[in-house]
């Protein structure tokens, strides 16, 4: 099926069937379609944190806004982005890059020190809000992933960020929770949503002309 078809086909799972489980083959490929996102400058400044444990799931409940949606679903997703950048993650990265590719290393070192200069420069603030944008263009294709392969799902921002990254301990992985995304089967009836028309504004309203 094409892309416009799988997008149609998919909405925002309100309730999952806690018995119906994704298979780890399908949670490996939404992760891949993840990972080969494209980010700022290829630094990929964030990491996609997989959640199958119950007890864990239930711990992140407390915090979420729809916690039977974290309760029930297969697997959470946690997408979460560098608190900050640094020359060590920009170095490392780049490091990585240049010995895939066979080359010398410091092969890009005028740009890297380009990206320094901006990054280093700012807040903390700034710098977690540029890496936690990146995260959102994971967290789409990863959703158009799972619709590709008939496994429901919902993005989320409606939970504690604190409580997400408290019980994981994040900041001991210089991470912050930015958004989620749960990975299951519906529940067909208590999913409320699903049998309602799909909405979005027309064509002539979402774009602009110039």
């Amino acid at each position: 099926m094409s892309l416009i078809e799988n997008l149609n086909w998919r909405h925002a799972v309100k309730a999952y069937d806690p018995t119906k489980k994704v298979s780890e083959e399908n949670i490996d490929t939404i992760i891949e379609a993840a990972r080969l996102a494209p980010t700022s400058s290829g630094l990929q400044p964030f990491k996609v944190i997989i959640v199958r444990d119950q007890g864990i799931k239930e711990k992140l409940a407390q915090g979420a806004l729809n916690p039977e949606c974290m309760r029930d679903c297969s697997h959470v997703l946690i997408f979460a982005a560098w608190d900050t950048y640094t020359t060590e993650r920009i170095d490392t990265i780049y490091d990585f890059t240049t010995d895939q590719r066979g080359l010398p290393r410091g092969r890009f070192e005028s740009y890297t020190n380009k990206l320094k200069e901006i990054y280093l420069n700012q807040s903390s603030d700034l710098n977690f809000a540029h890496a936690a944008r990146q995260t959102y263009i994971a967290l789409g294709l990863a959703l158009a992933q799972a619709a590709e392969l008939r496994v429901d799902s919902t993005p989320a921002e409606g939970f504690s960020n604190q409580i997400v990254d408290n019980v994981l301990d994040l900041h001991k992985h210089g991470l912050k929770s930015v958004s989620l995304m749960y990975v299951g089967y519906a529940d067909k009836a208590n999913d409320w949503i699903a049998p309602m028309k799909k909405v979005r504004v027309p064509k002539e309203e979402f774009t602009m002309e110039f």
